[in-house]
C-alpha cells in the first residue's frame, strides 16, 4: 500500500505495542515511512528483530525493546528508558492483544487474571505512563485498539470481548481526563484482519467466505488498512477526534 503522506509526524516519537507481528509490524513499517522514530514492545523476539532488520535502511529505523507488557514494573522502566534517552513520547499505539478462544466452562480465575492483563491492564499503565511527558509537550495522541468480536458477540472469546469491550470506555474516560492536557485519545477496531495468526489458526477458506459474505465491502482487510487509519488518527489531520471509536471492518455486520 502507497500510504498518504503527513509531514507532522515525521521525527515523532512513536511507541507501539506488540509492534513485532501482524497488525503491529504493519504500523511501524508505516510510521517508519513518515520518518517517525519508532520503538516496538513485543515478547516475540525473533520475529521483532527480523523486522527491526528489515526496516534498517529507514530514514529513522525502528528500535525494538523487549517488554512482557503484563509486568508493570517492566512496563515501568522501558518507558522511563525510552523518555530518558530519547525524550517524551508524542504518540503511543496501544496494540497488543491475544485473543485466544476459550469455553466458559475451562476458565479459571488464574486464566481471568491472565486474559485481563494481556488484553486490557496494560493499555492504562502504558497511557498513564506517557501522560505526563505529553502534558509536558503541549499534546500528545494516545489510540487504543479494540475489537469488533464483541460487536458481533462471537463465539468462545467471552473473557477477550469483555476486555475489548472496556477498552472503548477506557478510551471515552482517557479522552475525557487528559483534553485538558491537549492530548487526543481514541479507540481503532479492526474487523477481520487477514494477519499470519489469524490465517493458521482460524479461517478456515470456510470460514474467510462466511465473513466475507457478512461485510458490505467482500475484500478481506489487509494489516495494511489498519495501518492507514491509525497514520491519519496519529496526525494533525485528525486534530479534532478524541474520544471516538473508529471501526476498520469493511463493513461486518454479521457473524
Amino acid at each position: 500500500m502507497i500510504y498518504a503522506s503527513y509531514p507532522n509526524l515525521a521525527g515523532k516519537r512513536v511507541v507501539v505495542t506488540g509492534g513485532g507481528t501482524g497488525i503491529g509490524a504493519a504500523i511501524v513499517d508505516a510510521f517508519c515511512k513518515q520518518g517517525a522514530q519508532v520503538f516496538f514492545l513485543d515478547i516475540a523476539d525473533e520475529a521483532s528483530q527480523a523486522l527491526e532488520k528489515s526496516l534498517v535502511q529507514s530514514a529513522k529505523p525502528p528500535r525494538f525493546m523487549h517488554c512482557d507488557l503484563t509486568d508493570l514494573d517492566a512496563v515501568a522502566k522501558v518507558f522511563a528508558d525510552i523518555e530518558r534517552e530519547y525524550g517524551a513520547v508524542e504518540i503511543l499505539i496501544n496494540n497488543a492483544a491475544n485473543d485466544d478462544r476459550h469455553q466458559v466452562q475451562n476458565v479459571t480465575p488464574a486464566y481471568w487474571d491472565d486474559s485481563f492483563a494481556v488484553n486490557l491492564r496494560h493499555q492504562f499503565f502504558c497511557a498513564q505512563a506517557v501522560a505526563p511527558g505529553m502534558k509536558a509537550l503541549g499534546g500528545g495522541v494516545i489510540l487504543n485498539f479494540g475489537s469488533i468480536s464483541w460487536h458481533l458477540a462471537l463465539g468462545n472469546l467471552s473473557l477477550y470481548m469483555t476486555a475489548k469491550a472496556a477498552i472503548e470506555g477506557l478510551t471515552r474516560g482517557l479522552a475525557r481526563d487528559l483534553g485538558p492536557d491537549g492530548i487526543r485519545v481514541n479507540c481503532i477496531i479492526p474487523g477481520s484482519v487477514r494477519t499470519p495468526r489469524q490465517m493458521a489458526l482460524w479461517h478456515t477458506p470456510e470460514e474467510e467466505a462466511q465473513i466475507l459474505a457478512a461485510q458490505c465491502l467482500h475484500e478481506r482487510v489487509e494489516t495494511e488498512d489498519v495501518a492507514a487509519l491509525t497514520l491519519f488518527l496519529a496526525s494533525d489531520n485528525a486534530a479534532r477526534c478524541s474520544g471516538r471509536d473508529y471501526f476498520v471492518d469493511a463493513g461486518w455486520y454479521g457473524a
